[in-house]
């Protein structure tokens, strides 16, 4: 991403960039700061724009202050003034602050914040503003790593629809498959420094690298096997003159033969179990209607209010979700018992808590390794136990040795994670665990979660991790907790549906149909001279639904057509489909203008508009090339 942006310079080779402008959004950065407002530091995409209406006002109250309006110099002033107006106008300057505030609502911030200095908000916050003016910005080519970091769900789903109608390149770092599996294209594989490009999104490549590693291990052994079958013979008959000619063109032709290199060696499987939890009562515990009210500068902030009882029970996994700021980690801590709240909170029997946050990773020694950080909480469990858990979260080989004081931020994270997992306990309360993770990590942690007889909590906008290891879903949502059985999938339906009953389960995936039996052509019946009217009309009938039949298995409507209807249903196709081809650019052009996105739920309809429209578009096509084709059969113009 570095060398593209051109951050870096490659030591051999050019990056040619063909006039594109690239814009790069760093997984952290610091560029974002100080005391400038959420608004107007998003504004700065513009800067040009606005460079050029502060040049307007300083044209025109030159022109004001002008005594002699006949001078030379106030028509140079004037026409200079038209100029920069008529640019202003091309520039559709009146959109750019609407643009904006669409752009930073979908990203999460509430019209009250706009206006807030950037020095208030976390860094969190702060890269949504970097995120937000870069996308203004609008380049050519756009480099994000690690975009849904710092984004709660419903920020993730705009973001998702913003790039999908996004008019130039997109260039995605990320560990959240469910991202990419809904916005990429294409996947490249970056390994031991070589470069594989994958035609699909992740789930794609996944299934594709399987079968190109296999065609690849079965290519390299089909080889070493003729070069072993050649050495045999060249060995063998190397000094036999009658076989001199045939040893020499064997020698040759493996001096000229490309070696195919070893197929790369599969990366160890590195997994860890959490240590047996003791055994808790079955309920864990039990949170009465509670209330939790912050103080500030501007009045009382209400996190929850008079919010209905809730209970954990023993081999509950949860999912808190919600939008950032909605009382999640709050939420999360209330049930750890370090956040003071109004209200009733109860153990249950034999209940042993750990918890990981990601301000935990400074709480670390540091002069510790991060083996040691380990050691001090995982009693009885082995230095290689330990240091497979650390291999899990990144830490490999001599890195566990690494003090504490030397690691990155995302580093001492996943100490910090890699420690909360090695304590015993029966209920962890995770906050955003996959964050500083790869996903290789992540699917470890998935595993190990699944594994796992406790209970845990845990706060994450991985919607893929979601679904694989939590049994219900607590949506946090103005001041109130709401429940949900089933994982994120089955929450999403329930939530579209209005359902939210505990027996409430998503339909089932419905299996593809069963393809048509192949048909065999009626016996014919024996005759013994002219056939009879009724026979006749026999096999006529059995000749239209054989031909029914065959049309209905090979899936094609134009065969059971005659000339005169293939060629009006064609052009009926061919109407359709250029009638769809311009509401979809007209779709299109709306999603392109982020201030469609102003109202969250218009956007989301307006994406899914299109992506019906994608689909039955991609239908409507497939039926006109069957016309087609068929026409060209029959040779009908």
């Amino acid at each position: 991403m570095k060398l593209i942006s051109g951050e870096l310079r490659p030591d051999e080779g050019s990056i040619v960039y063909a006039g594109m402008s690239v814009g790069y959004l760093k997984q952290e950065t610091e560029e974002v700061a100080g005391d400038r407002s959420v608004l107007d530091e998003a504004l700065l995409a513009f800067e040009p724009i606005l460079k050029l209406e502060s040049e307007e006002q300083r044209l025109l109250q030159a022109m004001d202050e002008h005594p002699d309006h006949t001078e030379d110099a106030y028509t140079r002033l004037m026409e200079a003034f038209n100029v920069t107006h008529e640019k202003l106008i091309a520039s559709e300057v009146h959109l750019i602050k609407p643009r904006t505030e669409a752009v930073l609502t979908g990203l999460g911030f509430a019209a009250d914040d706009l206006e807030r200095p950037l020095s208030t908000f976390s860094g969190g916050w702060r890269m949504r503003v970097a995120l937000a003016r870069l996308l203004l910005t609008q380049p050519d080519v756009l480099l994000l790593d690690e975009p849904t970091n710092h984004l709660d769900i419903d920020s993730i789903d705009w973001l998702e629809a913003y790039l999908k109608a996004y008019p130039g390149t997109v260039v995605l770092v990320s560990h959240d498959r469910y991202f990419l599996d809904r916005m990429v294209q294409t996947t490249v594989e970056l390994i031991q420094g070589q470069m594989t490009e994958y035609a699909g999104n992740y789930s794609f490549y996944l299934e594709d690298r399987i079968i190109r590693r296999e065609h690849h291990a079965s290519a390299y052994l089909n080889q070493q096997k003729l070069i072993a079958d050649n050495e045999k013979f060249i060995e063998r008959f190397r000094y036999k003159n009658t076989k001199a000619t045939q040893v020499q063109s064997r020698v040759k032709m493996l001096d000229r033969l490309e070696r195919i290199p070893p197929p790369p060696s599969d990366e160890a499987t590195i997994s860890f179990r959490f240590p047996e939890p003791p055994r808790s009562g079955r309920t864990v515990m039990d949170i009465s209607k509670f209330t939790k009210v912050y103080s500030s500068e501007n009045g009382p902030i209400k996190v929850f209010e008079d919010t209905p009882p809730i209970q954990i029970e023993r081999g509950d996994k949860i999912a808190l979700i919600g939008k950032n700021g909605a009382g999640k980690s709050t939420l999360a801590r209330m049930l750890l018992g370090t956040e003071p709240f109004d209200g009733t909170r109860k153990e249950g029997h034999n209940v042993e808590m750990t918890f990981f946050a990601q301000h935990q990773a400074e709480t670390l020694e540091r002069g510790q390794s991060a083996l040691d950080a380990l050691r001090s909480v995982a009693v009885g469990r082995s230095e290689t136990e330990l240091r497979t858990l650390l291999g899990a979260f990144l830490f490999r080989g001599d890195d566990a040795f690494k003090t504490i004081s030397v690691l990155s931020g995302g580093e001492r994270s996943r100490v910090a994670l890699a420690r909360t997992l090695a304590s015993p306990a029966n209920l962890l309360i995770l906050d955003e665990p996959t964050n500083h993770l790869d996903i290789q990590s992540i699917g470890v942690l998935t595993e190990a979660l699944r594994q796992y007889t406790g209970t845990f909590v845990l706060v994450s906008h991985d919607r893929h991790f979601l679904d694989r290891v939590v049994n219900k879903v607590w949506r946090v949502e103005e001041g109130h907790v709401e429940e949900y059985e089933g994982n994120f999938s089955e929450y999403l339906w329930q939530a579209e549906h209005g359902t939210r009953s505990t027996t409430s389960k998503a339909p089932a995936v419905t299996a593809a149909p069963t393809p048509p039996p192949t048909v065999a052509p009626p016996s014919a019946e024996p005759t013994s001279g002219p056939k009879s009217k009724e026979q006749k009309r026999r096999e006529a009938q059995e000749r239209e639904k054989l031909r029914k039949q065959k049309i209905a298995a090979s899936g094609s409507r134009a065969a059971g057509l005659n000339s005169y209807q293939l060629k009006k249903e064609y052009a009926k196709t061919e109407s359709e489909v250029e009638t769809m081809e311009t509401k979809k650019a007209e779709l299109e052009a709306q999603l392109a203008d982020p201030a469609t996105f102003s109202d969250p739920a218009k956007g989301k309809a307006l994406m899914a508009e299109f992506e019906r429209l994608q689909t039955n578009l991609t239908e409507k096509n497939k039926d006109w090339e069957d016309l087609a084709s068929e026409m060209s059969a029959r040779d009908l113009d």
